[in-house]
């Protein structure tokens, strides 16, 4: 009996663990065509793909017993990604390719029933794991640019079967694919589209140069999702691990456009009807949910309070731990979700609470009920809420500001700058992820600050969260001041940012 050994990965997360694809043909059989260990529905239909592929370059299957093993056999295997390991395990077997060269490499692509390879979804990811098992990288020609980001990986991205056949045999060499990185002169909107709005745009500042999460609210039409959309304008651009930590969650997600690498921050913006799966990840196969695909970037949640409650509530625990958990019976996965949380809503599910012209005439129980949607817990997990307030006639004939976002990103660059030193040495990029003895030891305020922290706590009964909370916006304040030390200012604008009291 012949065995060809190929390896291939199955995803835990973000996580590619090796699958060995061990493929034995009998020296008798009937033509059964067996593929075990654990593969779902599109594993086991891989069977008639490879069979016609194989077919379509003039080849056909002996009429003996072979069988697939995906070892290990209690790993969980799905998808299409397992049609080219396989088809080139049976080629190795049946001696058309070498057996001891194909061991040597980490391969996953789909076949067409011509044998073309089509592109699959976690080739960044299988590259980064090939490259730490000291193997090559076969993968389809469409995912060849973001394979080759992975190092000094070998890679073979074929745009068919008979071309990997060829380059092998040495009748035509493949050529190496070639990193791209997406444009990044695409134009962002301009924070000087924004008339008016002064204390929420300082606001918006604030919150991009220490990555706070920020609640906008205010009436409709108050410029709340404009200025939410011009915050990644503001941030700045990933560095080279950022941008690969990214672009491992979204090639697993099948969202890289073209398999380039962008150096621009996501920015997501789920409707109102998102799913908990959605949201936080899961589904039938566990894909990373729009908190993970928001990674270092933005997850802008507009009309709030009209999510559903146990979907809002489910983005407690990533707010916290900068992960998303998803534990299913058959699957325990993290995914990375340090993300920047911009919420919008409205005062009261008519808009217009306090409005003298447009007043609420089921004031004030409008604004409990509506307001009442969003839980305790999670509205004092937002550092920072500022009030929106609507546009006047005469903001809107005034002429643009002098200030755009390229001003504001400056400021908020050195800010950053100023963190990235500061936590050199942690695990932590912002002043929104500091914790504990790290917090006190970088924004502890001065006496003045110190007193007026104190009171404030008292008497706007702040919880221990709510207290730290205002210290990491407080420390930012000062890093845009270019002050070393929290002062009184620092922390009276803080807590300015921080609401009383709470409806629910």
């Amino acid at each position: 009996m012949t065995v060809a050994h190929i390896y291939t990965v199955a995803f835990q997360g973000i996580e590619a663990r090796e699958v060995d694809v061990q493929v034995a043909i009998g020296d008798s059989g009937n033509g059964l065509f067996n593929i075990v260990g654990l593969a779902d529905k599109a594993v086991a239909e891989s069977r008639e793909r490879v069979r016609a592929a194989l077919s379509a370059i003039g080849l056909a299957l002996p009429f003996k017993r072979i069988t697939v093993n995906l070892a290990p056999a209690d790993l969980p295997k799905e998808g299409s990604r397992y049609d080219l390991p396989i088809a080139l395990g049976l080629l190795a077997a049946m001696g058309v390719l070498p057996a001891s060269e194909m061991a040597n490499y980490v391969a996953l692509g789909e076949l067409s029933l011509d044998a073309a390879v089509t592109p699959v979804a976690g080739v960044l990811n299988a590259a980064m794991a090939a490259n730490e098992q000291n193997r090559g990288l076969i993968c389809p020609v469409g995912n060849g640019s973001e394979a080759a980001f992975a190092g000094t990986v070998e890679i073979l991205a074929t745009p068919s079967l008979i071309a990997l056949v060829n380059h092998v045999k040495g009748a035509c060499v493949l050529a190496p694919p070639v990193a791209r990185v997406a444009d990044a002169a695409r134009s962002a909107p301009d924070l000087r589209d924004v008339k008016g709005q002064e204390s929420a745009k300082r606001a918006l500042e604030i919150a991009a140069a220490g990555g706070h999460n920020l609640l906008m609210i205010g009436p409709p039409g108050a410029g709340k999702s404009m200025m939410a959309q011009r915050l990644p304008g503001l941030l700045p651009p990933l560095d080279a691990r950022e941008a690969l930590e990214i672009s491992m969650i979204q090639s697993l997600a099948g969202a890289l456009e073209g398999g380039t690498i962008s150096r621009t921050r996501p920015f997501r913006n789920p409707h109102h009807s998102a799913s908990m799966a959605a949201l936080v990840g899961g589904g039938l196969k566990v894909k990373p949910g729009e908190v993970s695909l928001a990674h270092l970037g933005v997850l802008f949640l507009d009309e709030l309070p009209e999510f559903q409650r146990g979907v809002l509530d489910s983005l407690r625990q990533p707010i916290e731990t900068g992960e998303a958990v998803v534990a299913r019976a058959n699957a325990h996965v993290r995914y990375p979700a340090r993300f920047q949380l911009v919420a919008a809503m409205n005062p009261c599910r008519c808009g217009y609470l306090g409005d003298p012209a447009l007043g609420c005439g089921r004031a004030p129980k409008c604004a409990v009920d509506y307001q009442s949607r969003i839980s305790g817990p999670l509205f004092y997990r937002i550092d920072m809420h500022v009030e929106v307030a609507s546009v006047s006639a005469n903001d809107l004939t005034l002429p643009p500001p002098a200030e755009g976002s390229a001003e504001v990103a400056g400021r908020v660059a050195a800010a950053r700058q100023i963190q990235r030193t500061r936590f050199a040495a942690h695990a932590i990029r912002t002043n929104a992820e500091a914790e504990g003895e790290l917090l006190d030891q970088v924004a502890t305020p001065d006496a003045a600050g110190g007193k007026l922290l104190t009171e404030a706590t008292e008497r706007m009964r702040l919880s221990a969260r709510g207290y730290h909370r205002v210290l990491k916006v407080a420390r930012t304040i000062a890093d845009l001041a270019g002050a070393a030390t929290v002062a009184k200012p620092h922390v009276a604008e803080a807590l300015s940012y921080r609401r009383i009291t709470h409806l629910a």
